[in-house]
């Protein structure tokens, strides 16, 4: 099974995209009634938030598609060494469940810059929302079936439905739903770990060992094999949904919220730069340790018995280190080096398919086969070079075009016609 960070949500990462739920956006003070002002076209702090969370998607999906990172494994690698292991682990308490729950903020805020954009068109807002969901869930299902089975297109498509019923509610009532989404879910899987903690452990490991080889045969096949391991791996994709999509729908409507309150646009105030510091330290004495249990639970030194949950724990707490890295980042805008993420942000949704593209190129019969055969660190540290050649791609192209190739054709769905040149 699928680790939910690989197959939990990118509206987000597209160009509509967007952090954590309830906490990532601080207080309920920062979000309460406020006259609601003239936005500018594009918010650089959206674009290079999301930008930072392409990375962070990257590095937890590319150990799923190398073979490493599954629900009942915890192994950094056949041959794993020292390094790999610290590697892994990293990644398990700083990087697992956060960025999708980044995104998912943002998806919420930008969901408002699509109702801003559409109201300054004089166009109708609620069929060009459902053309570009159902744009997203085409090319989720493909990506789904020819690259990585662990979309989150498809996802956000879906749940996308939830914020375009809920438009017309009042932020507070929104922010109120959020919390009361949260806790549900909260109570649910803490009842869930509760449960597998006590039931005892580990048997019917040989199963998941067998399954595992199963997929390595057949990523290790050709492109035909591919597919159709995609193809049944997708049962644990819906099963993912169900399981993290509570979490993935308070994201959206907190974010929703904060787009409404303009949270990410109202810059350089004394007032602002002290709450975001607040937050920052608040989300870190909450997130930091929560994410240390679930790297704990998932790649050592816990017994398998505590991997679900200390994963759970870490995944409540996950909206705590999302805000504190959202935060930190909005500090970072402030200074001149701090909108260096924004062109990779601009065309989220392009670099994640080439992501994963890259991925299946590397890890799977269509090219390499390297399924499983190499270690976390080096698998972490390629995928971190990637990244920053997609930073420099993305700075390049954005200097020349509006829009990335993808965001181009899902923006054409979206109007129903051709996007307007660069002005």
């Amino acid at each position: 099974m699928k680790r939910p960070e690989a197959i939990g949500p990118t509206a987000a990462i597209g160009p509509t995209a967007a952090i954590g739920p309830t906490a990532a956006i601080g207080p309920t003070a920062a979000i309460g009634p406020a006259a609601v002002m003239p936005r500018p076209h594009r918010i650089v702090e959206v674009d290079a938030l999301r930008g930072f969370a392409l990375c962070g998607i990257f590095l937890a999906n590319v150990l799923v598609m190398s073979g490493l990172d599954g629900l009942g494994g915890g192994s950094a690698g056949p041959t794993a060494s020292g390094l790999d292991q610290v590697a892994h682990w990293l990644v398990m308490a700083l990087v697992q469940t956060k960025f999708y729950l980044l995104f998912s903020f943002l998806f919420g805020y930008s969901f408002i810059l699509q109702m801003d954009a559409a109201e300054r068109d004089e166009a109708p807002f609620a069929p060009r929302m459902l053309r570009r969901l159902l744009g997203l869930f085409v090319l989720g299902a493909l990506h789904a079936v020819l690259l990585y089975p662990g979309d989150i297109l498809t996802t956000y498509a879906l749940l996308g439905l939830v914020l375009l019923a809920a438009r017309a509610v009042a932020p507070a009532r929104m922010w109120r739903a959020a919390l009361w989404v949260y806790g549900v879910v909260a109570a649910l899987y803490l009842l869930l770990g509760a449960a597998v903690a006590l039931a005892g452990t580990g048997e019917g490991d040989g199963g998941l060992a067998a399954s595992a080889a199963e997929l390595t045969t057949a990523y290790r096949g050709g492109p035909a094999d591919v597919v159709r391991a995609n193809m049944d791996a997708w049962s644990d994709i819906l099963a993912g949904l169900l399981m993290m999509g509570g979490m993935v729908v308070a994201a959206f409507l907190a974010g929703f919220v904060a787009g409404r309150r303009r949270l990410l646009a109202d810059t350089g105030t004394p007032d602002r730069t002290a709450r975001l510091r607040r937050i920052c330290l608040w989300g870190l004495a909450v997130g930091l340790p929560g994410g240390v249990l679930m790297a704990a639970g998932t790649v050592g030194p816990l017994g398998a018995r505590w991997e679900i949950p200390m994963f759970i724990v870490g995944m409540l707490t996950a909206p705590a280190l999302s805000a504190a890295y959202a935060c930190g980042l909005l500090l970072w805008f402030t200074t001149p080096r701090g909108a260096r993420l924004a062109p990779a942000g601009r065309m989220a949704l392009t670099n994640y398919l080439v992501q994963s593209l890259v991925m299946a190129l590397v890890f799977t019969g269509y090219g390499a086969a390297l399924y499983g055969r190499v270690g976390a660190a080096a698998i972490l540290g390629g995928a971190l070079l990637f990244y920053g050649f997609q930073l420099a791609a993305s700075t390049w192209l954005m200097s020349r075009h509006r829009l990335g190739p993808v965001e181009r054709l899902l923006r054409a769905v979206t109007l129903w016609g051709r996007p307007a040149p660069r002005g």
